[in-house]
């Protein structure tokens, strides 16, 4: 008996390169805008040495829209994700797979594209919600993941520019037995307004109500902030603050103990925080400016710092901040929070607070303030 193998042949209407072309610059569009924001976060957490003395400090909001628009397109990239592959998805059944060098390289580049893609958008999900089940760190990964997602749709761009351009504008043909293209579409755009809505309410307040998928709700959590690492999982504790001190180091170090730094003069500012994860909320902080603790220690216009949190072990317990920061007016180490003393969970007794600065780098349970450059 001679059996022969042979795929399946799908005729299912709208798996089509019209289809296909409309559905991919859409999908273009929220990879771009994942992409580009995905940059600013980068830079902003790890500046590079021609950045850090640049950093941009205004708008005070900046981070908060920026990572805001990551998340949210990252999350509506998925169903058109989806959706893409769907259209496109007979074309990886046809036969033979391989037809000639230049065929298998371009099959080859697809296969990079989509999974890596694939793995981006879930790695990022999975991110929003602190679940890390993989071994090694997100950040690396995802960081050079992107550059690999972008170079490949690059590529992919190029190999199919003809047959995009072939399909940019066509006319739209309905399909004779099935729903019409502008009948997907329409449920491909009720897919993406429908967990965008559900999700973007962590960072933008007027959907802040409609939070159902979001694993933040920008209102709940200890004075009305959320919280992403609290005291317990840093190993902070209440008795371990009897005998805190705020450390300043520079030409003239010295020491402060919490009801000398209360004593010291107040300033406020109203400023959100926004965490990589995609949520956000503005609040009303209260305390010393860091200009006035370095120019106390003989640093007048600010320095580049060493921050150092009580927190024991895990990311960020030490971190840097740069002169543009630590020279603002607006930034402070804060003692109150929405008019009440710091909670422990929220980084009692001083944590920092600074105008468009990533979340992670607004250190809690600041213990240590050490003059790096001057």
């Amino acid at each position: 008996m001679n059996l022969r193998l042979r795929p399946p042949v799908i005729r299912a209407p709208l798996h089509d390169p019209r289809t296909a072309t409309v559905i991919g610059r859409l999908l273009g569009v929220a990879i771009l805008v994942c992409f580009t924001t995905g940059l600013v976060s980068h830079y902003l957490q790890e500046p590079p040495g021609w950045l850090s003395a640049r950093v941009p400090t205004r708008p005070v909001w900046g981070y908060r829209v920026t990572q805001g628009a990551h998340v949210i397109s990252g999350i509506a990239a998925i169903p058109l994700l989806l959706a893409k592959l769907w259209t496109v998805y007979p074309r990886l059944l046809a036969w033979p797979p391989v037809r000639s060098v230049a065929h298998a390289l371009e099959r080859l580049s697809i296969g990079v594209l989509v999974a890596a893609t694939l793995l981006e958008v879930s790695m990022g999900l999975l991110n929003t919600a602190q679940w890390y089940p993989w071994p090694f760190s997100f950040r690396s990964v995802h960081w050079a993941l992107a550059w690999v997602v972008v170079g490949s749709l690059l590529l992919h761009l190029a190999v199919k520019a003809p047959l995009v351009a072939e399909h940019w504008r066509a006319a739209r043909t309905p399909s004779p037995d099935g729903p019409d293209r502008r009948s997907l579409l329409i449920g491909v755009g009720l897919a993406v307004g429908t967990v965008t809505a559900v999700t973007a309410g962590q960072s933008v307040t007027p959907l802040k109500n409609l939070t159902l998928l979001a694993p933040r709700h920008p209102d709940h959590g200890p004075q009305g902030l959320p919280v992403n690492r609290t005291a317990r999982a840093a190993r902070v504790r209440r008795d371990d603050l009897a005998d805190w001190r705020l450390t300043v180091t520079g030409p003239r170090p010295y020491s402060l103990s919490l009801a000398e730094l209360r004593a010291l003069p107040h300033h406020t500012a109203t400023l959100p925080i926004a965490c990589v994860e995609g949520w956000s909320k503005t609040a009303h902080w209260e305390g010393v400016r860091v200009r006035d603790l370095l120019a106390r220690a003989g640093v007048p216009d600010g320095a580049r710092l060493r921050v150092v949190s009580l927190q024991r072990g895990g990311a960020y317990r030490v971190t840097e901040m740069d002169r543009p920061y630590s020279r603002d007016d607006l930034t402070l180490l804060a003692l109150r929070l929405n008019r009440e003393v710091l909670s422990l969970d929220h980084g009692f007794p001083a944590r920092i607070i600074a105008p468009n600065r990533p979340g992670v780098l607004q250190t809690k349970w600041v213990s240590r303030l050490e003059v790096l450059d001057a």
